[in-house]
């Protein structure tokens, strides 16, 4: 599971957490009900807001049902949005349609495993799959798949293109997140908020962008792989400016939109980004962005063993931890960021009636 926005009890209060897994869960399950198991491997935590800033428009669009027992919950049941919710559906596409162009672009590149002619071969066809997968999706719930693929496509080629600088390379992001959160009003019948949804959808797509280019900088320095900040010899402190001038802009947008449940929406989108920007940047220095405060991995084995594991650590929720993790032998409050930046507890009772969520200290 990946993503920029990743929330936990230490900082969500109890029921907008329990809302939040309903749309990770959803998601998840929608993959599968949709495409068959293996569809289930590109859930990852942004993609799941596609489904929250539907439901936060029209909350009966995204009904609920109780789903069985999951390692990922402790092997609890729990309710979780249905893959008859259209915004679970729309996420299912995006997430589909994304990781196939990811794929692609780390095939291209010939990154770690996918250098070998028979993984890169067997990756291909597994994009392939998803990519029609999310296209029919897409198109099921009014979607054009189009913008997202011609997003993808331009990628490649601008990075290609010397001289261009850091927000020029962020485009393609913005732009997919954009449309896809801009369909989220057609989906609801509010078109009113499209214009502040797409708005919404550049900022936090330069964000992401922004921020997986700091957290993979050592390793990408360390493979001679392509980096954002590297390529246009972009500082720590120039992109933690366009990531701030990014969370300013989101929170605009945010306070444009009528919405019926904002909550969970304001939770995600304004207070967790901007932990996350403060998360990713944490220890970069003046110069080029370095890893947050980490030392050195630990030597990895070769394929399939880091797949194998990447696995076993998906399906416990990043409980178990291999030996070379930067987290294996840390306990979850050592592994929460939030945890060791924040005295607030999931179980207060200041916000029971507030927007705000929880306290934010």
């Amino acid at each position: 599971m990946f993503g920029v926005v990743r929330p936990c009890r230490h900082v969500l209060c109890g029921n907008l957490f329990k809302d939040w897994m309903a749309h990770l869960c959803g998601l998840c399950l929608t993959l599968r009900a949709e495409h068959g198991q293996a569809a289930r491997l590109v859930t990852n935590y942004d993609g799941l807001l596609v489904s929250v800033l539907a439901e936060a428009q029209a909350p009966a669009l995204s009904p609920r049902r109780k789903a069985g027992p999951c390692a990922l919950r402790g092997m609890k049941t729990a309710e979780v949005v249905t893959a008859k919710a259209q915004g679970a559906r729309l996420a299912a596409a995006a997430s589909l349609l994304l990781a196939a162009g990811k794929t692609r672009d780390h095939v291209a590149d010939g990154d770690g495993p996918y250098s070998r002619r028979l993984v890169a071969a067997a990756a291909g066809r597994v994009a392939g799959r998803w990519d029609a997968a999310g296209g029919r999706t897409g198109e099921a719930a009014g979607f054009d798949p189009s913008v997202l693929r011609a997003a993808v496509a331009r990628q490649p080629a601008l990075e290609a293109t010397p001289g261009l600088g850091l927000l020029d390379l962020t485009e393609p992001t913005e732009a997919a997140v954009a449309a896809v959160f801009a369909h989220t009003a057609v989906l609801a019948g509010k078109e009113g908020n499209a214009e502040a949804l797409a708005e919404a959808g550049r900022f936090f797509g330069r964000i992401a962008h922004l921020i997986d280019a700091v957290e993979d900088l050592a390793d990408d320095t360390a493979a001679g792989a392509y980096n954002p900040l590297l390529a246009t010899g972009a500082t720590a402190a120039e992109a933690r400016r366009h990531a701030d001038d990014a969370l300013h802009g989101l929170r605009l947008a945010l306070a444009d939109l009528e919405l019926e449940r904002p909550q969970l929406v304001r939770a995600l989108l304004d207070r967790e980004v901007r932990r996350s920007v403060e998360r990713a940047f944490e220890g970069a220095g003046e110069g080029h962005a370095t890893a947050s405060g980490r030392g050195p991995r630990r030597p990895r084995p070769g394929w399939p063993i880091p797949c194998l594991t990447g696995t076993a650590v998906c399906v416990t929720c990043g409980v178990f931890q291999p030996e070379w993790s930067d987290h294996h032998g840390e306990s979850c409050g050592d592994r929460c960021w939030c945890s060791r930046h924040c005295d607030c507890c999931a179980s207060c009772d200041c916000c029971s009636d507030c927007d705000c969520c929880c306290c934010d200290c």
